[in-house]
């Protein structure tokens, strides 16, 4: 039997191949291994140290200070209030309402370092506890109790991580802040949360982790002192807290709620500057 002879072409096609797959696979091979899994999200990392490296957010402040409102908290029953320095930075006579039309004088103590101011007055209200040493996470939410507007209201807010507040203008300073994303506030509030300054940002036990100081309504956020300037604050003023305070636990459901108990008990009041220099 004879086989029929095959073309050329068709063996040095079939050669040819067979050199190429011999050469292929004598190639070194030099892959890179699979990719990692993505990194998850920064919530629930620990909140850093603060650094100088952190984004800068820049307020200016005006040289000429007008009489103003703002909120306070009161964080010992003898008479000792804590609210934002800018509220009541220059000002000659502050009170704390206490009822429509009716408030106690309150005492100024600037904190030089810091965006925090602390208040005495004769008698106080129940104190809300402070949480100023416990660790923070990025997600955590805070509440924030006050009077935006002048009128009664809150906001609640996620933590982002820390940023730098430049003061320009009036008391320049620079100083590390926590920034938080506004998850939500009281209904039909629309607008500024200007008059919410010094509120209380409040953890999720109803403990103050910081001073409510500013906002940036277009990135809705909304800004705290970070913990350990309310310490130092009170540490200058040479004010002690109150060792035994309650706190009511806080959910995003019951935080209009809670809110207005604080404020019905005194413990977040209204404050106002009558008098400037």
């Amino acid at each position: 039997m004879h086989f029929p002879r095959l073309p050329d072409w068709l063996v040095y096609s079939a050669v040819v191949t067979a050199l190429l797959v011999a050469a292929v696979g004598r190639q070194e091979r030099a892959d890179a291994p699979p990719p990692p899994p993505p990194m998850p999200g920064d919530e629930g990392l620990p909140l850093g140290p603060a650094s100088p490296f952190d984004p800068e957010v820049v307020v200016e402040v005006a040289q000429q200070v007008k009489p103003g409102a703002g909120t306070a908290f009161s964080v010992a029953d003898s008479g000792v209030w804590v609210t934002a320095r800018h509220v009541v930075d220059g000002c000659t006579q502050a009170a704390i309402v206490v009822a429509e039309g009716r408030g106690v004088e309150a005492r100024v103590r600037i904190d030089p370092h810091g965006e925090a101011a602390v208040l005495t007055t004769e008698g106080g209200a129940p104190p809300l506890p402070l949480g100023l040493d416990r660790p923070l996470r990025r997600g955590d939410r805070a509440f924030h109790p006050g009077y935006p507007q002048g009128a009664p209201g809150e906001a609640t807010s996620r933590l982002l991580g820390r940023e730098n507040l430049v003061v320009r203008g009036r008391g320049a300073r620079t100083e590390s802040v926590l920034a938080w994303a506004e998850t939500g506030r009281t209904d039909n509030l629309k607008g500024s949360l200007g008059g919410l300054s010094g509120a209380p940002a409040l953890d999720a036990a109803g403990r103050v982790i910081g001073v409510t100081v500013a906002e940036a309504p277009r990135r809705g956020r909304i800004y705290t002192t970070a913990p350990e300037t309310v310490a130092e604050a009170l540490m200058e003023a040479d004010r002690r807290p109150s060792d035994f305070a309650l706190g009511e636990p806080i959910t995003p459901e019951n935080y209009g709620r809670v809110s207005d108990a604080l404020r019905r008990d005194l413990r977040v009041a209204q404050v106002i500057c009558l008098q400037t220099t």
